[in-house]
């Protein structure tokens, strides 16, 4: 009777994953259809493209302060190749920014960013980076482990936290 009453259970428990699975899987189709019909491509907030600045002003924007609110405009130059966490973009004289996504409540395509114009919106700062971190970030990149290995000293640098991202 145990072994009849534990099997029903693993059965009813099993069925229950796969009505979740099709649903989830039903609504992330339905907001891939939506982003593939616009001409750019929408994550996280939704914001206007208003008072945007370029990348390449954005650091003299940051200069004096802690933080600065802001709307950028800049080219990608690299992304995570494992989830779309995160994007390094251009700056002022060959300076890149690592943009990462508030709370990782939306992340960007894992292909085909290289080049890109990209606007987003968020929380521009200084921070100091740790050995560990810049480590993961390469080996989200995909760089090898002689470049992993050769990080061995904390860095800071201009980061950015998106609320929301609009690929052009």
């Amino acid at each position: 009777m145990k072994k009849i009453t534990l099997v029903m259970l693993m059965a009813v428990a099993a069925f229950g994953c796969n009505q979740n699975q099709a649903s989830n899987s039903s609504e992330t189709n339905n907001a891939s259809e939506a982003v593939a019909s616009t001409s750019s491509s929408a994550f996280g907030a939704t914001f206007a493209e208003e008072n945007v600045i370029p990348g390449s002003e954005l650091m003299a924007a940051v200069a004096d302060k802690d933080s600065v609110q802001a709307t950028v405009t800049a080219e990608i130059k690299e992304s995570c190749q494992a989830k779309g966490c995160w994007m390094d973009v251009k700056l002022a004289d060959d300076n890149t920014m690592k943009v990462t996504f508030r709370d990782y409540g939306f992340f960007v395509p894992t292909e085909d960013l290289e080049g890109r114009q990209v606007v987003f919106t968020g929380t521009a700062k200084r921070e100091v980076v740790s050995v560990e971190d810049q480590q993961h970030y390469a080996k989200d990149a995909g760089k090898s482990e002689a470049e992993i290995a050769a990080i061995t000293s904390p860095k800071e640098e201009l980061r950015f936290v998106a609320d929301g991202v609009i690929l052009k």
